[in-house]
């Protein structure tokens, strides 16, 4: 599809005004005529990026997950671990559900993003769209919803302060590529036309919800 065009109209996510939605140029958005709400956004560069990125984004997250975090120095003695070590050790220490959290938000949801988005763009290729596609593209939203690499990265820096009076702390490779992931989930979601897909979806008529289109659709899953 060259041009982004919605041919049912489509209600605003804020208002419910009901419009229809005119080409938007790469790099450019369409917003609400009554809320200014943006309701269309065509990403710029080309359409194998967001693939790209998240096969980068798979790679690092091994990475990121075999490597060890930081190496820990003290009177002789020295450890290291990994993300999903550091939440084992938590559960064994006694703090399960302080483990669980962070093997769900660290390793389970951002790898299940990775997996889903992985999975869909690769169908998004096909010709017609697999219908499939429309239930992960339902889910892998609420991956990235639980996926907090940033909220992780935050504490590990506060706890190298705090710990760094008292031992010598170096930054491992997992460290920084757990850094790198932070950059490509927003880049994966900016560069990523969730609405074009949306509309390249063939629907059987038992498959639309009662009242909606293929465009409100669209716009309901709008970043």
């Amino acid at each position: 599809m060259s041009e982004y065009t919605l041919l049912s109209p489509v209600a605003c996510p804020d208002c419910d005004l009901l419009q229809r939605i005119p080409p938007v140029p790469p790099g450019d958005k369409a917003c609400c005529t009554r809320c200014g709400c943006v309701i269309a956004r065509k990403p710029a560069g080309s359409r194998d990026l967001p693939l790209v990125l998240a096969i980068t984004a798979a790679i690092v997250f091994v990475i990121a997950n075999t490597s060890p975090l930081m190496d820990l120095s003290a009177v002789g003695r020295s450890a290291s671990t990994t993300v999903a070590g550091g939440a084992l050790e938590m559960f064994r220490e006694g703090q399960e559900l302080t483990g669980i959290l962070v093997a769900v938000c660290a390793v389970i949801a951002p790898g299940g993003y990775i997996a889903f988005m992985l999975t869909l763009l690769l169908g998004a290729r096909r010709t017609p769209v697999p219908i499939w596609v429309a239930a992960m593209l339902r889910w892998v939203h609420h991956f990235e919803t639980w996926s907090m690499l940033e909220v992780m990265m935050l504490g590990i820096l506060v706890a190298l302060i705090k710990i760094a009076q008292l031992a010598t702390v170096h930054a491992g490779i997992g460290m920084y590529a757990v850094g790198a992931l932070i950059v490509l989930f927003p880049a994966i979601v900016v560069s990523f036309d969730v609405r074009e897909l949306w509309q390249r979806l063939e629907w059987d008529d038992d498959d639309v919800p009662a009242g909606m289109t293929a465009g409100n659709l669209a716009a309901d899953r709008a970043p």
